[in-house]
């Protein structure tokens, strides 16, 4: 066992553990006085069943956020292994993030990023303040899914791709 000792948490060593658990990247996208507007975003995870809801954690200094927070309804894309490009440009600080990425509204203004692995409408239940983060409550509305379509994951700091191994058996 490799001992940990409490001291003062570095910001960067933190990232670095932090980066050590593979995560999924979604979209959060909808349409603001007519434009799609979205982000990227790699802190997302299922909440509950009854009543369906997702989280997702957003940056106190995100620019983005204030524009969508107010929006009737929200797209949740999860990106596809080949949109590592899409990701990107939605991450971006400057420029149409737009400009290159497949996209088509929704009901109620919701829009969601063409060939993604699931897709999920959603409404923002509620926020939760978390340090430099707000915890973000989306309950969902309707969603689809392409079961075969392998997610866009992120681990350390990079992209990465799922290996198939096929059916894993597990034996009493």
């Amino acid at each position: 066992m490799i001992p940990v000792e409490p001291a003062e948490v570095d910001a960067r060593v933190l990232r670095q553990a932090f980066g050590s658990f593979p995560s999924g990247v979604i979209a959060v996208c909808a349409l603001h006085q007519g434009a799609p507007t979205g982000m990227a975003v790699s802190s997302f995870t299922s909440v509950s069943l009854a009543p369906p809801l997702v989280s997702v954690c957003v940056q106190n200094t995100s620019s983005t956020w204030p524009k969508l927070r107010e929006r009737r309804r929200l797209g949740v894309s999860v990106l596809a292994e080949d949109q590592d490009r899409a990701c990107r440009a939605l991450s971006s600080k400057d420029g149409d993030r737009f400009a290159n990425v497949a996209w088509y509204a929704g009901d109620d203004d919701a829009v969601f990023v063409r060939g993604a692995a699931a897709w999920f409408d959603c409404s923002v239940e509620d926020e939760l303040p978390a340090g430099d983060h707000v915890i973000v409550l989306l309950r969902i509305h309707g969603l689809a899914t392409e079961p075969d379509v392998a997610p866009l994951v992120f681990h350390g700091s990079r992209f990465r791709r799922l290996d198939d191994r096929g059916d894993l058996v597990v034996s009493p």
